[in-house]
């Protein structure tokens, strides 16, 4: 189950197109914009672009999807992004319940 905060902070920063910073299980200081917010079965996933930090997989940027639970030290940055990168990727992903999504 995710903090209220933590959901809260989420559907902020993709409100007010807002750069996250976070730390995922073993990694830390990943930033990202984060794009979709929502529900994958049980699990709340955070789809992010992400811009900057390590990654387990050696790709620091590019397309992610991660557990929100599994999300660490949370952050919502001063720093904005433009807004949806109009990817097919982003909009291929099926949701059963979206909390939160990028707008133009």
């Amino acid at each position: 189950m995710v903090s209220p905060i933590v959901h809260e902070r989420l559907v902020r920063a993709i409100r007010e197109k807002r750069l996250i910073s976070f730390d995922y299980k073993s990694t830390t200081g990943r930033v990202a914009e984060p794009h979709d917010y929502g529900m994958k079965g049980d699990a709340e996933c955070a789809l992010v672009y992400q811009i900057t930090g390590q990654s387990r997989t050696g790709a620091s940027h590019g397309w992610k999807m991660f557990s929100v639970s599994a999300m660490a030290n949370l952050q919502v940055l001063h720093k904005t992004f433009a807004g949806s990168r109009a990817m097919p990727s982003q909009h291929h992903v099926h949701w059963d319940r979206l909390f939160a999504r990028v707008e133009q």
